[in-house]
C-alpha cells in the first residue's frame, strides 16, 4: 500500500476529493470480494456520493493504475457475465449464449454491457487476482454474476444448501459423481465455463442407477433438459477447457430464483460513453474502426449559435473567437453536470449525448438561462442566441475520424430538429417530450410544449416536434 500513497495523492488532485477519500478507504479496509468488479452506483449510494463524481473518480483511479476496467457482457435473464473484456474494443456485436438461461442475446450498450472496476494487484492483492483459488461460492459471487445482482450476506450458505454435489476438475481431467436425485428440477452447472445441463427429475423413484455424461467446454451452448427419475445418478464429467472448472449439481427451486431476483442499478456502457470524464480520459481507447455496437435509446442534443457570423464582422475575428470559445466552456460544464458528454463541436455548433431525455432537457434549459447571463456579462448588446434541438432513439456507437461517435437516423433527426429552432428556442421531438420524467420536469418548471408541425428536411417519416417556450 505504500506505493499506492502517491497514486492516491494524485487522485485527490485530479478528481473530487471526497470521492477519492472514499475510494482510498475502500481499498484499505474493504474485504477482498468488495474490491472485485466494483459497482460504482452502489458504491456511490452507500457512501452518499454524487454518482457522476463517483464515476469520474473511478475513471481517474483506473487511468492512474489503481483499478482495472472491465466491460462485461451480461445475460438479462440470470444476470451472469457471458464475457469479460478489458476494453470495449473486444466486445463482439453478434449473439452471446447463456447456457444457464438456454437463450441467446445480441449485446446492446444500454443494459447488456456493464462497466466495473477491480483493484490493481500492484495496489492490493485480493483473492480474485487468482481465480483458481476461489471456492465455487466465491467464484460465482465474484466472477459469474454481474454487479447488478444483489447477493445476500449469507450467499455461501445458500449455495451450500442448493448444491447436491460439486467437484473441482483440472483441465483435461475426467471425474464421476455419484449422487441421489430428489424429485426436483436440477441443473448441472459450472460457473467457470458457463456449461449447464437441465435435469427434469420427476416420476416414480427408482433404485436403478441412471447415467449421464457431460463435456465441459467454452462454447456456452444451451442444452435440452434431460428427463430423469428420482434416485441414484452416475454423472460423468470431462473438462475440455484449458482451466480449472467447478461443476456442481444445483437444485433449481424458489431459493435459486429468489437469489437471482434481487437486482440493483449498475454502470452501463452506454452511460459511460455519455460521461464527459470518460470521453476526456479515453479519447481514442474505445471502439475499433470497424466495430458497430447497438444502443437502444440515447438522447442527442444539438446546439448552434445564431448571430455568430455578424459577431465576427462587428468585433473582429480574435474577440469573436474568444467569445465563442467561452460559450463552448459554459456548455461543456452544463453537459457534464447533467451526466452527458460533448461528442464534438462543428464550427459554432455542439453535439452532445445524454443517457435519458430529461437529462438532455434539463441541460437545454440551463444552457438557455446560462447564455442569458453570458450575454449580460459580455455587454448585452451583442447577444449570442442559442438554438437547441433534442431527439431520442436507437443508434450505433462507431469510430469516425479517430474518435468515438454515433451513427443512425436518430442523429440525423436531432440535427434537423435543431435546424428548425429559431433563436433562443428549444425544439424537442415527441420521443423526448412524452417521456414520463421529461413530462414531470416540464410540469415542475411550468412549461407547456407547443406543437410545431413542420417537416424535417430530408426525413421522410413524420416526426412530431415541439417548442419548449
Amino acid at each position: 500500500m505504500k506505493d499506492a500513497d502517491a497514486l492516491f495523492a494524485a487522485l485527490r488532485q485530479s478528481t473530487d476529493p471526497e470521492a477519492a477519500d472514499a475510494i482510498d478507504d475502500l481499498v484499505r479496509n474493504a474485504p477482498d470480494h468488495a474490491l472485485c468488479r466494483v459497482n460504482v452506483l452502489s458504491f456511490a449510494a452507500e457512501r452518499k456520493l454524487n454518482e457522476e463524481r463517483a464515476i469520474g473518480a473511478f475513471l481517474h483511479a483506473a487511468r492512474l493504475g489503481l483499478f482495472e476496467l472491465s466491460w462485461n457482457v451480461l445475460c438479462p435473464g440470470c444476470g451472469g457475465v457471458l464475457a469479460a473484456n478489458t476494453s470495449l474494443r473486444t466486445v463482439r456485436s453478434e449473439h452471446y449464449n447463456c447456457a444457464l438461461c438456454a437463450a441467446g442475446y445480441e449485446p446492446t450498450l444500454d443494459e447488456l454491457v456493464e462497466v466495473t472496476f477491480t483493484v490493481s494487484p500492484r495496489v492490493r492483492r485480493i483473492a480474485a487476482h487468482d481465480p483458481e483459488s476461489l471456492s465455487i461460492a466465491e467464484y460465482s459471487r465474484q466472477y459469474y454474476w454481474g454487479s447488478g445482482i444483489e447477493l445476500p450476506a449469507n450467499f455461501a450458505e445458500i449455495v451450500d444448501e442448493l448444491t447436491l454435489e460439486t467437484i473441482e476438475l483440472p483441465p483435461g481431467e475426467r471425474a464421476i459423481l455419484s449422487l441421489q436425485l430428489p424429485a426436483q428440477f436440477a441443473i448441472v452447472f459450472d460457473p467457470v465455463s458457463h456449461a449447464a445441463q437441465f435435469l427434469d427429475v420427476q416420476g416414480e423413484p427408482t433404485q436403478e442407477r441412471q447415467s449421464l455424461s457431460m463435456i465441459l467446454n467454452d462454447t456456452h451452448t444451451p442444452n435440452e433438459a434431460v428427463r430423469l427419475r428420482p434416485g441414484p445418478l452416475r454423472l460423468q464429467l470431462e473438462n475440455n477447457t484449458h482451466h480449472r472448472v467447478l461443476p456442481g449439481v444445483w437444485i433449481a427451486d424458489d431459493r435459486l430464483h429468489d437469489l437471482l431476483g434481487h437486482r440493483r442499478p449498475f454502470l452501463t456502457a452506454k452511460r459511460l460513453l455519455t460521461n464527459q470524464n470518460f470521453r476526456d480520459l479515453y479519447r481514442t481507447d474505445t471502439l475499433d474502426i470497424d466495430q458497430r455496437l447497438k444502443i437502444v435509446s440515447l438522447t442527442f442534443l444539438f446546439t448552434d449559435l445564431k448571430g455568430s457570423t455578424e459577431l465576427y464582422e462587428r468585433v473582429g475575428d480574435l474577440a469573436a473567437f474568444d467569445l465563442v470559445k467561452a460559450h463552448f466552456q459554459v456548455l461543456h460544464e452544463i453537459v457534464a453536470s447533467e451526466a452527458g458528454a460533448v461528442v464534438k463541436t462543428i464550427g459554432d455548433a455542439v453535439m452532445a449525448t445524454f443517457p435519458t431525455p430529461e437529462r438532455a432537457l434539463a441541460a437545454a434549459l440551463r444552457m438557455r438561462e446560462a447564455m442569458g447571463s453570458f450575454n449580460r456579462a459580455h455587454g448585452g448588446s451583442q447577444d449570442l442566441l442559442l438554438k437547441i434541438g433534442i431527439h431520442e432513439g436507437p443508434c450505433l456507437a462507431v469510430m469516425l475520424n479517430e474518435r468515438q461517435d454515433y451513427f443512425g437516423q436518430t442523429v440525423n433527426i436531432a440535427s434537423r430538429v435543431q435546424n428548425l429552432a429559431a433563436s433562443h428556442a428549444i425544439f424537442a421531438t415527441g420521443a423526448v417530450v412524452e417521456d414520463p420524467q421529461t413530462t414531470a420536469l416540464l410540469k415542475h418548471a411550468g412549461l407547456m410544449p407547443r406543437p410545431q408541425p413542420q417537416p424535417l428536411r430530408g426525413i421522410s417519416q413524420e416526426v412530431p416536434v415541439y417548442e419548449i417556450p
